[in-house]
């Protein structure tokens, strides 16, 4: 992160650097410190929601179609047709955790696949459209086939998705976790995954990213993911696409100038 000053007024921002990428989430921010050093916190979901709403469904066509493990196969001269046989999204019930920028690319593109989208946010109303219904989580829980994650990291969502979580749903379910890792517990999901309540994952975030920090249950539970077909990972890229970082950038060059002007 690096700070602006504009006429008296502080700005927070995020900017590239060796550990990090411009983009939506606020969570590596001490936002209490920010309020108290009258601090203003910025961040740009507008820039990349449309990369990551791809890399979602990319994600999620990846693991229902096998095609990281038929790729894997085939380069060592497997040739296995009924082992990746694909599972389609049409006619799926796809229920969606947060319907904010992310949420709602991810759902603007699933339109084409004749399915129905189903989304929960506690925080926001009428949020309904052609793309999406708005539901709660109890219709969810009893009709969703697949459940994508797009909530910010807090207190509150942490963990939140857990073993109990995921004990409500009426079906065994495909999850994609695009959001961030801490949100949804490792232990749980290998548990989940070996009783058969989840039938496959794709995650682009993990609960922790910095892979030679692991500690030995870290390791330990992770080499236990990748050694799974049902389990589809990318490093954390869902919104970083070459378009979404200048158009992250822009967005935030903009609402610059224009807490400048209106200061």
């Amino acid at each position: 992160m690096m700070p602006f000053q504009y006429s008296g007024c502080n700005l927070i921002s995020y900017i590239p650097n060796s550990d990090g990428v411009v983009g939506a989430g606020t969570d590596k921010i001490d936002e209490a410190y920010c309020i108290e050093k009258g601090i203003h916190i910025m961040n740009a979901p507008e820039g990349n929601r449309d990369a990551l709403g791809e890399h979602a469904l990319g994600m999620l066509l990846s693991l229902l179609n096998k095609i990281h493990t038929s790729d894997n196969e085939i380069r060592q001269y497997i040739w296995d047709r009924e082992g990746n046989r694909g599972t389609e999204i049409k006619e799926k019930v796809v229920g969606i955790i947060g319907c904010g920028n992310m949420g709602s690319a991810f759902a603007q593109r699933l339109s084409g696949f004749e399915c129905q989208v189903l989304a929960y946010d506690k925080y926001k109303k009428d949020y309904g459209n052609q793309y999406v219904v708005e539901t709660d989580l109890n219709r969810i829980f009893g009709e969703a086939d697949i459940l994508s994650f797009h909530v910010p990291l807090t207190h509150e969502t942490k963990g939140a998705y857990d073993y109990g979580f995921f004990n409500n749903f009426s079906k065994s379910i495909f999850v994609v976790n695009t959001a961030r890792g801490p949100i949804m517990p490792l232990l749980d999901l290998i548990t989940l995954l070996d009783k058969g309540k989840i039938l496959g994952a794709a995650l682009d975030v993990l609960e922790n990213e910095k892979l030679k920090t692991f500690s030995a249950e870290q390791k330990e539970h992770f080499n236990n993911l990748i050694n799974r077909k049902n389990v589809v990972f990318t490093p954390h890229v869902g919104g970083w696409s070459f378009e979404s970082y200048k158009r992250i950038n822009d967005t935030l060059v903009q609402k610059i100038i224009s807490l400048y002007n209106n200061k």
